[in-house]
């Protein structure tokens, strides 16, 4: 019987952004996740997303009756790292991809920051809150994000799946809209928790690996320090920016595949 991976999504990514890293990893796993995080009523987004890890938790509750493996990307890393600290039993193991603990005086500044909106200016939020949310036809919607130089380096078979998935035709007419609330998208981003680092003060319950895209602006800006402490050393490098699941979803695929096996010897 295969080993499941209930995967999370980054912040405004659909997890059917990621379906060429599934398809890699689909010999060896089972992959479940949920589409839209943050998009049920019931678990609204609120500051340290305490509902978005309910939503988690509810998902994993209602559809394993075994441990599963929580990986996620971003905001996806940050929430099975949280329900893993929730519900350890329900848990193998935790891989987080570019979601690096803030803790320390850091903490502090993000929490000051969200009270008087700095991290407003300081995080993709600002530009989330005026995103683009229609398009014509997929030719424009491609042509559009093609053009942007972050996009501009993504695979294309997930550029193709984002256009796909993230923004699907929305109209007879074959007009397309955005998939992912922006205003959600908006407040995942104001909400970022600031108290995650002293949760694991005495360290993780289960395994936990990372890996960290070299040209990472959230590594530098976090640090690895906290994150170190809790992978206990269990973290791997890809070239790339923090979307290098989306810019080498082959690599990240073969690193995920190296970071499991090694947790599950420690395990």
């Amino acid at each position: 019987m295969k080993d499941i991976i209930h995967f999370s999504h980054a912040n405004g990514f659909p997890a059917s952004t990621y379906r060429t890293i599934f398809a890699e990893l689909a010999d060896d796993y089972d992959l479940r996740f949920i589409e839209r995080i943050g998009h049920d009523a019931r678990f609204p987004v609120t500051r340290d997303w305490p509902h978005l890890v309910e939503q988690l938790l509810d998902d994993i509750d209602r559809s394993y009756e075994r441990p599963v493996w929580l990986v996620g990307h971003s905001l996806g890393g940050y929430l099975s790292l949280m329900a893993a600290l929730r519900k350890p039993q329900w848990v193998k193991g935790v891989v987080m991809l570019d979601s690096p603990v803030v803790a320390g005086w850091r903490s502090s500044i993000l929490k000051v920051s969200q009270w008087t909106g700095l991290d407003d200016r300081l995080s993709p939020a600002a530009a989330t809150r005026a995103r683009r949310t229609h398009w014509a036809s997929r030719e424009e919607a491609w042509r559009h994000f093609h053009s942007k130089p972050a996009f501009a380096r993504w695979d294309e078979r997930v550029l193709s799946d984002y256009i796909d998935f993230g923004i699907p035709q929305s109209s007879p007419d074959g007009s397309r809209s955005l998939a992912f609330d922006r205003r959600t998208e908006y407040l995942i981003y104001r909400t970022l928790p600031h108290t995650l680092g002293s949760r694991l003060a005495r360290g993780a319950p289960v395994p936990v690996g990372f890996i960290a895209g070299t040209h990472s602006k959230e590594i530098r800006q976090a640090g690895l320090d906290a994150t170190r402490r809790a992978t206990g050393g269990h973290l791997e490098w890809i070239e790339g920016s923090h979307l290098y699941p989306m810019e080498k979803p082959l690599e990240t695929a073969r690193a995920l595949q190296r970071m499991l096996h090694e947790l599950d010897r420690r395990a």
